[in-house]
């Protein structure tokens, strides 16, 4: 059984400036870059035990309250869930949805901070199925992969290097497994906290039903400062609201 989507979208990161590799574990499958002169070939041994750690303790955790999963709305853990549920649960609580909104995030983050913690990195960038930590030393210009959109890919949105981490999400009601209610080919969310992003990019992809949704949900999302950029493509449609420039690719 293939638990893995193709990720044809990958194929369009900077080789140059990254050496990148992917790594998968179950339902967990990871494009990892890092600086060429940081790379060792020791991060993916690391980056897979620490994959294989985290999913063993959720799903411990999910065992003894099976709801964490299940539930679609605000979730409150009981004192016997790890801090990364808590994490989770206080994140998708923000966004009105469910905690499991978050898992990708939390997978992206806490691979990107033990490599951190365990080799000296100059940059470093975690795919996790669109959703990315990132830590940025330059400018990078992120392509928007949409599905079938006549967008897809020649939108970029340009990340400075300012911040010292960041996470940027993304959610489609067209592409890719997860669960969305909305229709969007691309809803891009960015936000220092990359739980928070993931958790917002899911619960305003819900709310992008048609093109004509765009500006109603871009006004929506100034409500919360921690978001700095939002970006959504639905159909030949796009809105954009933040601190980071669009810019045509192509």
């Amino acid at each position: 059984m293939n638990l893995f989507e193709p990720r044809s979208y990958r194929s369009q990161f900077n080789t140059e400036r990254f050496s990148g590799f992917e790594i998968s574990y179950l339902e967990t499958d990871l494009w990892i870059g890092v600086d060429a002169g940081s790379f060792q070939p020791e991060i993916k041994e690391l980056a897979l035990a620490k994959i294989k750690s985290l999913r063993n303790k959720l799903d411990e955790y999910i065992n003894a309250e099976p709801f964490f999963k299940k539930s679609l709305k605000s979730f409150h853990p009981t004192e016997i869930a790890p801090s990364e549920a808590i994490e989770m649960a206080v994140a998708a609580e923000k966004a009105g949805i469910g905690p499991m909104s978050a898992v990708a995030g939390l997978f992206a983050r806490e691979i990107g901070e033990e490599i951190i913690q365990n080799f000296s990195v100059n940059e470093l960038v975690i795919e996790n199925g669109g959703d990315i930590f990132a830590l940025l030393n330059k400018e990078l210009v992120l392509s928007i992969f949409a599905g079938e959109s006549i967008l897809s890919e020649r939108i970029g949105l340009v990340i400075p290097a300012e911040k010292s981490k960041l996470g940027i999400c993304t959610s489609a009601g067209t592409v890719g497994p997860s669960l969305s209610y909305g229709k969007a080919d691309a809803v891009v969310v960015v936000c220092e906290d990359i739980l928070l992003a993931d958790a917002y990019a899911t619960a305003f992809g819900n709310k992008v039903k048609t093109p004509n949704d765009i500006e109603k949900v871009i006004k929506q999302s100034e409500k919360y400062p921690e978001i700095l950029s939002m970006l959504i493509i639905c159909e030949d449609q796009i809105g954009i609201r933040g601190e980071y420039e669009m810019r045509i690719l192509k």
